[in-house]
């Protein structure tokens, strides 16, 4: 009984695998690449500003 239900498994599994794959053409979405957007130019002044406190206190 053990070899009729171990063959009929292994024939089951035998036809499952014959009809895995696709004839379809295989689709790839295009990837969605986010870009953030550029800094307001407030962003410039606070690092400029922070360079001119480093300067003056770096000379002090």
């Amino acid at each position: 009984m053990k070899k009729v239900a171990i063959a009929a498994l292994i024939a089951a599994a035998a036809s499952t695998a014959a009809y895995a794959g696709t004839i379809d053409p295989v689709v790839i979405e295009p990837e969605v690449i986010i870009e953030e957007a550029a800094s307001s130019s407030s962003a410039g002044l606070v690092v400029l500003l922070l360079l001119v406190a480093v300067v003056a206190a770096a000379s002090s």
